[in-house]
C-alpha cells in the first residue's frame, strides 16, 4: 500500500470513527427517558411530586400600622396535580421548540436553495471554463454539507435540551446527569459536523484529483494544474460559508427578536421571572437558541475549516517538494483527522473521568476540555508533521517559474531546474517549521479562549464590575459593558499577531494558514462546549415552563450560566480563526490575481481599506436595526396577549404567534446583509480590478476581527451580571433596590443580545467569507476587472 493510500485510509477512517461515535453518543441520549420511567436515576413517586411547583396569587390587605395596601403571594396548590400532567407539558413544549425550529429553517432553507441555484449559475458564467463546473459542482457540496451539518446539529440540541431537563430532577445526580446529556448534545454537533465536513472533502479532492490532473510535460506544470484544481476546490469552502452567512444573520435575528423582546415586556415591564411560561416569546427565544447557536455556529466553524484547508492547499501546490509527494499534500487533511481521533479521546475526560458534583466545576470540566486536547494535540501534530512533510521545501512563483522554462528553446532538466531555483519565493522550510505554526494557532486558539473566558464569567472581576455598575442605572451598565469589549480585544490581538509574525517569517502564507488548521485542530471539542450551552439554556426554560421548583432550575441556571461562559469562548474561538483563515485566503488571492504585493499607499488600495474598514460598521448597523424592529413587534403582541390575559384569568399564552413574528423578520431582514457581503468584493473587482479588492480585503479583516471581538464579550459580560445579580451573589431580592439594579442589568443584556448574538458572531463570516469570494473570483479580476478603474 502506497503512502498516498495509507493517507486516504488514515482520513477515512478517522471520518468514519467520528460519525460512529456520534451515532454512539445518540444512542446513549435515547436511553435517556422523558417520563416513561417513573423510577430513571433512582426517583420516587413521592420525590416527583415534591418537584412540582406551587402555584400563588398575589393578593392585597390593609396594613394595620399605615393603613395602606400591601401586597402579597399565597399559595393556591400545586400546578399540576400528578407527575403525568408534568411530562405531558414538558413534551408538549419540547414538540413546540422543535416544530418552531424545523418550520423556520425549513422556510430558510427554501429561500437558500433558490440563492444557492443563482449563484452557481454565476460561478459557472464568470469563474469555471465553458463546459466545466469544478467551482461550481464544489460550492453546491460545500452548501449542502452546511445545511446537513446545521440542520443534524439543531435536530440533536432538541432531542437533548429536554433530556437534560429530566435529568436534573434526579435528587442525587440530578446537575452530574444533566451535564453528562448537554455535553453529549454538543458533542454529536463537534463529532458529525468535522467529520462529515472532513469526508466529503476528501471524496471530492480525490475525485477532482483523478479527472483534473492530465499529462505534463514537466514538474513546474504539474504544479500549476494543482494550483488550479485547489482553487476550484475553494468553492467547498466559499459554499460553506454562504449558509453560514444567512444561517448566523438569520438564526441571529430570529433568536434575539424573540429574547429582547421576552426581556423587555417580560422581565422589566411585568416582573417575571426568565422562562416564565406566560410570556408568549419564551417559545421562540428557545427555539432561536437552536436555530442561531446551533445551526448558525455549526455552519460558521465547518465554513472555516473549510476554507482554511482550501487555503493551504493553494499554497502548498507551489511547492516542488510537497507537490512531488502527493501524501504531504493531504497534510493539511490528515491535521483535522488526527484532531477528531484527539477530541474523541478528551470528551471522555468529561464524561467518564471529571465528576460534575458541584456547580463550581462545571466550567473547569468544559475548561480542561480545551486544555487536554492542546496538549494530546501538540505532540500529535510534531509526530504528523515530522512523518509526512519533506525535510526541507521551498515555495516557487510558479507563473515566473514556467515563463522562463516556455522561454527555453531546448527544455532540459538543468534549465527547469535553473528556471525553478531563479524563482524561490520562500527557501529552506523545514518540517519543524511548519510544526511551530501549527502549535503556535493551537496555543493562541487556548489563550484567546482563556482571555474570553476572563472577560464573561461572573467568576471573575470584569463582569463583577459590570455588574455593580448596574447599582446607580443602565447607563453604567452599559458604559462598563463597553468599555469591557473593548479591553478585551487586548490580549486576543496580540495573540493573534504574535502568531501571523512567526508563522509568516517561518513558512510565509502557507504558515498562515497552518496556523488556522491548528487552531481549528480541536474544532470538535470546540464545538461541544459551544453546543451544550444552548442546550443547558433550553432546559433551563422548560423547567421553569413546566413549574418545577427552584432546586431543579437551579441546576439548570448553574448549567446555563457556564454555558454562557463556553459560547462566548466559542465565540472568541471563531473569530480567531476567522482573522487566520482570511489572511491565509487573502495570500492565496494575491497569488491567484497575480498582484506579488500590495502597497496600501498606492490611490486604489487606501480607498479600498477605509471602505473595507467600514463595511463591519454597515453590517453590524443593519443586523442591529432588524433585531430592534423586529424585537418591536414582538414586545407589541407581548404586551397585548399581557392586557388579555388581564382581562381573561384563562387566557392561554399565544406561542406561534410570537414563532411567526421570529420567522417573518428573519427571512425578510437577513437578506440584505447577507447579499452586501457577498456581492461587495465581486461588484469591488469588476468595477476597480484586483488592487481595489486587496485594499478591501485589509480592511474588513483589521476592522471586523477587533469589532467582532468587542461585540462578542460586551454582549458575554452584560448577560452573565445579570445572571450574577439575579442569583443574588449582588444583593437579595428582599431588598427594594433589587428591582431597579435587575431591570438595569436586564437593559445591558438586551442591548448586548443582538451584539453577542447576531451581528458580532455573523462579522467573523463577513472577514471570512469576503476573501473566500475574492479568492474564487480572483481570476475573473484579473481576467475582466477593473473596467472603470485599475
Amino acid at each position: 500500500m502506497s503512502s498516498t493510500e495509507m493517507a486516504y485510509l488514515f482520513i477515512g477512517a478517522s471520518t468514519v470513527i467520528g460519525l460512529i461515535y456520534g451515532v454512539i453518543l445518540i444512542l446513549v441520549l435515547s436511553r435517556v427517558p422523558v417520563g416513561e420511567e417513573r423510577g430513571y436515576h433512582g426517583n420516587d413517586e413521592r420525590h416527583l411530586k415534591d418537584m412540582i411547583g406551587i402555584k400563588t396569587e398575589t393578593k392585597t390587605r390593609i396594613n394595620h400600622h399605615t393603613g395602606e395596601k400591601d401586597t402579597y403571594e399565597e399559595e393556591v396548590g400545586p400546578y399540576h396535580d400528578s407527575w403525568d400532567q408534568v411530562i405531558w407539558t414538558l413534551n408538549k413544549i419540547t414538540t413546540a421548540v422543535a416544530n418552531g425550529a424545523i418550520a423556520f429553517l425549513k422556510e430558510e432553507y427554501k429561500i437558500l436553495a433558490i440563492f444557492i441555484v443563482i449563484f452557481a449559475v454565476i460561478i459557472a458564467l464568470l469563474v469555471d471554463e465553458l463546459g466545466t463546473f469544478w467551482t461550481t459542482g464544489a460550492f453546491v457540496l460545500g452548501a449542502l454539507t452546511s445545511i446537513v451539518a446545521g440542520y443534524i446539529g439543531m435536530k440533536v440540541a432538541v432531542f437533548s435540551n429536554c433530556r437534560t431537563a429530566y435529568s436534573a430532577i434526579n435528587k442525587e445526580n440530578g446537575l452530574a446527569r444533566a451535564f453528562r446529556v448537554a455535553f453529549r448534545g454538543g458533542a454529536v454537533l463537534g463529532f458529525v459536523l468535522t467529520s462529515l465536513g472532513l469526508l466529503n472533502l476528501a471524496i471530492i479532492l480525490s475525485i477532482y484529483h483523478y479527472f483534473y490532473i492530465e499529462d505534463y510535460e514537466n514538474d513546474v506544470k504539474k504544479q500549476e494544474m494543482l494550483r488550479k484544481l485547489y482553487e476550484n476546490l475553494a468553492g467547498y469552502g466559499l459554499g460553506g460559508s454562504t449558509i453560514a452567512m444567512f444561517g448566523r444573520v438569520g438564526g441571529g435575528i430570529y433568536t434575539k427578536a424573540a429574547d429582547v423582546g421576552a426581556d423587555l415586556a417580560g422581565k422589566v415591564e411585568a416582573g417575571l421571572e426568565e422562562d416564565d411560561p406566560r410570556n408568549a416569546a419564551t417559545i421562540a427565544d428557545n427555539v432561536g437558541d437552536n436555530v442561531g447557536d446551533i445551526a448558525g455556529m455549526g455552519s460558521d466553524l465547518f465554513g472555516s475549516f473549510a476554507e482554511s484547508t482550501c487555503a493551504a492547499l493553494v499554497v502548498s501546490a507551489t511547492s516542488p517538494e510537497i507537490a512531488e509527494n502527493y501524501t504531504s499534500m493531504l497534510f493539511p487533511l490528515l491535521i483535522s483527522a488526527t484532531g477528531i481521533l484527539v477530541c474523541i479521546i478528551t470528551s471522555f475526560f468529561a464524561t467518564h473521568i471529571m465528576e460534575v458534583d458541584k456547580a463550581e466545576k462545571i466550567e473547569k470540566v468544559l475548561k480542561y476540555q480545551l486544555i487536554i486536547s492542546t496538549i494530546l494535540l501538540t505532540p500529535a501534530l510534531w509526530a504528523l508533521s515530522y512523518y509526512i512533510l519533506p525535510t526541507k521545501f521551498n515555495f516557487i512563483d510558479i507563473k515566473t517559474s514556467l515563463g522562463c522554462i516556455e522561454s527555453i528553446t531546448n527544455i532540459t532538466d538543468i534549465g527547469i531546474q535553473t528556471c525553478v531555483s531563479d524563482n524561490i519565493i520562500t527557501k529552506d522550510v523545514a518540517y519543524w517549521h511548519a510544526f511551530v505554526c501549527l502549535a503556535c494557532g493551537l496555543w493562541s486558539g487556548l489563550i484567546i479562549g482563556f482571555v474570553t473566558e476572563y472577560f464573561t464569567s461572573h467568576s471573575y472581576t470584569p463582569v463583577r464590575e459590570v455588574a455593580e455598575s448596574c447599582k446607580t442605572g443602565a447607563a453604567t451598565n452599559i458604559i462598563y459593558g463597553l468599555a469591557l469589549g473593548y479591553l478585551s480585544c487586548i490580549v486576543p490581538t496580540i495573540c493573534l499577531g504574535v502568531t501571523i509574525y512567526f508563522s509568516f517569517k517561518l513558512s510565509s502564507m502557507y504558515g498562515i494558514a497552518l496556523a488556522a488548521l491548528g487552531m481549528l485542530s480541536n474544532l470538535a471539542i470546540a464545538l461541544a462546549i459551544d453546543g451544550y450551552g444552548p442546550i443547558s439554556d433550553n432546559a433551563g426554560g422548560m423547567v421553569e415552563m413546566i413549574h418545577l421548583k427552584k432546586e431543579v432550575r437551579a441546576k439548570t441556571d448553574a448549567l446555563d450560566a457556564a454555558g454562557n461562559t463556553t459560547a462566548a469562548i466559542g465565540k472568541g474561538f471563531a473569530i480567531g480563526s476567522a482573522a487566520l483563515v482570511s489572511l491565509a485566503l487573502f495570500g492565496a488571492f494575491i497569488t491567484r490575481a497575480e498582484l506579488g504585493e500590495v502597497n496600501i499607499l498606492q490611490p486604489l488600495q487606501f480607498a479600498g481599506l477605509l471602505i473595507g474598514a467600514m463595511l463591519p460598521y454597515a453590517f453590524s448597523a443593519f443586523t442591529m436595526k432588524s433585531v430592534g424592529k423586529a424585537a418591536n413587534q414582538m414586545i407589541v403582541e407581548v404586551r397585548r396577549q399581557f392586557a388579555e390575559m388581564n382581562k381573561n384569568p384563562a387566557y392561554e399564552p399565544e406561542y406561534e404567534k410570537c414563532v411567526a413574528i421570529s420567522t417573518q423578520a428573519a427571512l425578510k431582514e437577513m437578506i440584505l446583509p447577507g447579499c452586501m457581503v457577498i456581492f461587495t468584493p465581486i461588484v469591488t473587482g469588476f468595477l476597480f480590478g484586483s488592487k481595489a479588492v486587496a485594499g478591501l480585503l485589509a480592511g474588513i479583516l483589521v476592522s471586523g476581527v477587533q469589532m467582532a471581538t468587542s461585540s462578542a464579550n460586551s454582549g458575554g459580560a452584560w448577560d452573565n451580571a445579570k445572571k450574577y445579580i439575579e442569583g443574588e451573589n449582588l444583593i437579595k431580592k428582599s431588598d427594594p433596590t433589587f428591582k431597579d439594579i435587575k431591570a438595569a442589568a436586564v437593559t445591558g443584556d438586551t442591548v448586548g443580545d443582538p451584539m453577542k448574538d447576531t451581528s458580532g458572531p455573523s462579522l467573523n463570516i463577513l472577514v471570512k467569507l469576503s476573501a473566500i469570494i475574492s479568492l474564487v473570483f480572483g481570476g475573473f479580476f484579473s481576467k475582466y476587472g477593473g473596467i472603470i478603474a485599475a
